[in-house]
């Protein structure tokens, strides 16, 4: 099977315009992604799929693959299945441009579900370790059946706890998927669903279309750069972690 990993970049932002080519420690943002990419065991190829002029030629020169994309996608999504009609791969992986230090063992994690015919879709979900994150509405939740495929996602805290004798777990959602290429192809083709339009969140719509998304846990979410901010935070953790 062939494995492509695609990293879509936006150049225009409201929170953060020319997000991807910040730098975090002296080297853009983008580069870092790029590479963690390439230091996957599965993936066959990565690619950077954009809608500017400025990050594509940024790419061009630090030698990293790069495809110009339309610019009225309405998500990430959208963009990388433009790539996938490009590409004969089996699996696309969708590999979040704003998060620079993903673990490569993360990325292969969500592709060897792939020895499954099942499955259409994967994605990554981590405990969430923090009780201010189940009412921030940024903090996307999820509730998944026994055998790890998704149930739900939702801005709101669930499951909510009725019973004060029970605990259990609760996950986050980690914005990265991989997906089998014909089904990739279908969902672009989906018109939105009401759940996503309630939530803003367009996993939704695949659910309420009737596609499985088989989720896969690790450890803990990566450092993620949202807004200005969180350069400063992040570049502090690589200090602690003695990370360049």
């Amino acid at each position: 099977m062939h494995y492509l990993g695609v990293i879509p970049a936006r150049y225009q932002s409201m929170r953060f315009p020319g997000k991807p080519l910040v730098e975090i420690a002296g080297i853009p943002m983008i580069n870092r992604v790029y590479q963690q990419g390439l230091k996957s065991k599965i993936l066959n190829e990565v690619v950077v799929a954009t809608d500017s002029k400025i990050i594509y030629d940024h790419c061009l020169n630090a030698n990293m693959q790069v495809i110009m994309t339309s610019d009225t996608h309405q998500s990430g999504t959208d963009r990388v299945s433009e790539v996938a009609r490009r590409y004969e791969s089996d699996v696309v992986v969708n590999i979040q441009g704003d998060e620079p230090f993903i673990p490569p063992d993360y990325i292969d994690s969500l592709c060897a579900q792939f020895k499954s015919i099942k499955t259409e879709i994967t994605t990554l979900i981590a405990p969430i370790l923090d009780a201010q994150a189940l009412d921030d509405a940024n903090t996307v939740k999820v509730v998944k059946r026994n055998d790890g495929r998704a149930l739900y996602f939702s801005r709101a805290s669930i499951p909510y706890q009725r019973n004060l004798d029970f605990t259990m777990q609760s996950f986050r959602h980690l914005g990265i998927y991989a997906f089998r290429r014909e089904t990739l192809l279908k969902l672009a083709d989906l018109a939105q669903g009401k759940l996503e339009q309630f939530e803003m969140l367009e996993q939704l719509r695949w659910l309420e279309a009737g596609f499985d998304i088989v989720t896969v846990e690790v450890e803990k979410a990566p450092i993620g750069v949202d807004v200005p901010e969180d350069v400063v935070k992040l570049e502090k953790w690589m200090k602690e972690n003695a990370l360049r």
